[in-house]
């Protein structure tokens, strides 16, 4: 597994760089960060600690359902399925498609830098 490199960077900042980087302009180096949050209080409530025991659990015990993770953590299977969309939304986790349309949880990186812009 790897380290998830995340940066902080307010929306006014990342809609400039984004606007670059299509016309052109900004070329992201290669060790910068994929995942972005607009403060530090967005990053804190997604990266919380029972968010981070949940990534934890993950890469663990492999659940091959969301309805098996809910039985691992004691999560309602609902909470755990916004959580884990959101996850999905920044890079957290991967969401696999199993048997019977079921929803596997993948965890992406064993760690986090976090980066100020």
């Amino acid at each position: 597994m790897k380290t998830m490199k995340i940066g902080i960077m307010n929306r006014d900042e990342f809609r400039r760089r984004t606007i670059a980087i299509a016309k052109g302009d900004y070329r992201p180096a290669a060790d910068e960060p994929k995942v972005w949050f607009d403060s530090v209080e967005s990053m804190s409530q997604m990266l919380s600690t029972r968010n981070l025991e949940l990534l934890r659990i993950i890469g663990e015990h492999k659940p091959q359902s969301l309805g098996e993770l809910s039985s691992i953590t004691g999560r309602k299977k609902e909470s755990l399925s916004r959580t884990i969309k959101k996850m999905s939304e920044y890079g957290l986790v991967s969401i696999k498609e199993g048997p019977r349309h079921s929803k596997i949880p993948e965890l992406v990186a064993e760690g986090f830098e976090v980066r100020l812009m």
